[in-house]
């Protein structure tokens, strides 16, 4: 089940555990260590409930039994800020399902054709398999490694 999740049911969603835990897993051995307290920062609990309360991003989650296995936050203006699922429930549809639902709802806000995002080069692929090109090679800022890409939405 997908939900949003706003700057009260933050905490209680466990969603920046599950965030920091995925980047740990999947992300962090590819980073400096620069780059990894730059994405911890970045996440900071604290820091996203004052990014969900001024609406600078939107953020979703997907539960299972009452768990959150998979988050995406998003700028209101297209911007894939956070994408992240519980290794456990990969290859399952479930970001792809969470892209949809962030994209439509932020399509219904403004009348943007793209959505863009700055994956690190490890998800790269996934994003391809979305329909999202590369804009520009891979480009490293405070240590953190990415990707620029972009879609068009139909």
């Amino acid at each position: 089940m997908i939900r949003p999740i706003d700057a009260d049911q933050l905490r209680d969603s466990k969603a920046m555990p599950l965030v920091l835990r995925v980047f740990g897993e999947f992300e962090a051995p590819e980073y400096s260590d620069e780059g990894v307290r730059e994405f911890q920062e970045y996440v900071d609990e604290r820091a996203m409930e004052q990014r969900l309360r001024s609406g600078e991003l939107l953020m979703w989650g997907y539960f299972v039994d009452g768990r959150v296995v998979g988050v995406i936050a998003m700028r209101p203006i297209g911007h894939v800020s956070l994408l992240f699922v519980d290794k456990e429930h990969h290859r399952r549809g479930i970001a792809r399902r969470l892209l949809d639902v962030a994209v439509s709802t932020c399509m219904k806000r403004s009348a943007r054709i793209e959505t863009t995002v700055n994956p690190s080069p490890y998800a790269v692929g996934f994003y391809r398999k979305l329909g999202f090109v590369e804009t520009d090679g891979e480009q490293t800022l405070n240590g953190i490694r990415f990707v620029p890409m972009k879609r068009t939405e139909p």
